[in-house]
């Protein structure tokens, strides 16, 4: 019997068919297909905890939590609801013939229909003549962007209102769009086009990376309250949309920077927890915490692929500043990182205290 998983399959369920074309592709990927022979019960053969379950193909005998029995066929319009969600599964069932059914993880489906119901378009005037629908964008609404990227943990209740504060602007091939040494007003996402990172080191300038639609950047100025590190300038011509700094820090700082005081730092490390040093090496070298990872704030964007996801991490500096910034660039990928309040001085001030 052959995967039957498609776009197409995937538009004919329900609520799937809400997503779209590009939201069902991304899709894809969260879809597992599970074959049965004729005369099973595959609810009793397989855990389905936290799993969408859907009859693709084959005919299936269900008997319901309500007391009624279905025959369903795969295909079929009576079949385009889920067979089951949310922990409730059919009493017993029986594939009549070769069954197929198709799973998915009900709270990264969850997430792609929350900000698909709330990303209607938004004007951007007060005439409303240029509006953004964020459902087009496939770059911002990829899968990993909204389910262990920069929106995974953002409250529902701020999705709206952040992308309400978003302004569009459009761009040409050679524009600058931060200039290094200049204060941080905006946080920028990438709709359409690309962008060359540059930062000058000893009066020579260096790319340090090329980002790309559905990409980010401008936080770590806003997060520490600093000047620009760097250069951004666009390769192409293309749109971006802007953020101020005020909302940034309201809509999107707040909610995601996760932080630890002294002795609950110092507790999850004790539990597992793994410190992150982002000092420069030498500084690390002179004073650094036993076990801690040296990751200086320049490379965290890179040393990403090295952490485990699985992890929890608590970031560091001197006084909090630095550290700072590289936790939400680390929570906005998707790890459990959270800052240490006070930094390096006030971890000493509380542990001296205690002892």
């Amino acid at each position: 019997m052959s995967d039957p998983v498609s776009v197409e399959l995937l538009a004919r369920l329900q609520p799937l068919a809400s997503l779209g074309a590009e939201g069902l592709g991304d899709l894809l990927a969260l879809c597992r297909t599970h074959h049965f022979a004729r005369g099973t019960d595959p609810f009793r053969a397989d855990d389905w905890a936290g799993q969408m379950v859907y009859l693709v193909q084959g005919q299936i005998l269900a008997s319901m939590p309500d007391g009624t029995n279905r025959v369903l066929v795969g295909g079929h319009e009576l079949a385009s609801s889920p067979l089951a969600r949310g922990g409730k599964l059919p009493t017993k069932t029986q594939a009549i013939t070769d069954i197929t059914l198709l799973s998915l993880e009900e709270d990264k489906l969850d997430i792609l229909l929350t900000w698909n119901q709330l990303a209607a378009p938004v004007a951007d005037t007060a005439d409303g003549a240029d509006t953004t629908d964020w459902r087009r964008m496939s770059g911002m609404f990829a899968l990993d962007n909204l389910t262990i990227g920069v929106f995974a943990s953002l409250p529902p209740a701020n999705i709206q209102a952040l992308l309400a504060k978003f302004s569009r602007l459009p761009v040409k091939r050679g524009d600058t769009i931060i200039k290094q040494g200049d204060q941080g007003d905006y946080y920028y996402l990438i709709e359409s086009g690309r962008c060359k990172v540059t930062r000058k080191v000893a009066g020579s300038s260096i790319e340090l990376a090329e980002i790309k639609e559905g990409n980010a950047f401008g936080e770590e100025a806003l997060v520490a309250d600093t000047a620009r590190n760097a250069t951004v300038v666009m390769k192409t011509d293309g749109v971006l949309l802007r953020l101020s700094k005020e909302d940034f820090n309201e809509l999107l700082r707040a909610p995601l920077l996760q932080r630890a005081n002294a002795l609950e730092a110092a507790k999850r490390v004790s539990c597992g927890a793994i410190w992150i040093d982002v000092r420069f090496a030498a500084e690390y070298r002179s004073d650094g915490f036993a076990g801690a990872l040296n990751i200086p704030l320049d490379d965290i964007r890179q040393a990403v692929a090295a952490l485990d996801p699985e992890k929890e991490y608590i970031v560091y500096c001197q006084t909090g500043r630095r550290s700072s910034a590289a936790a939400f660039l680390l929570s906005q990928r998707g790890f459990n990182a959270a800052l240490l309040e006070g930094g390096m001085r006030a971890y000493a001030g509380a542990m001296e205290s205690v002892q």
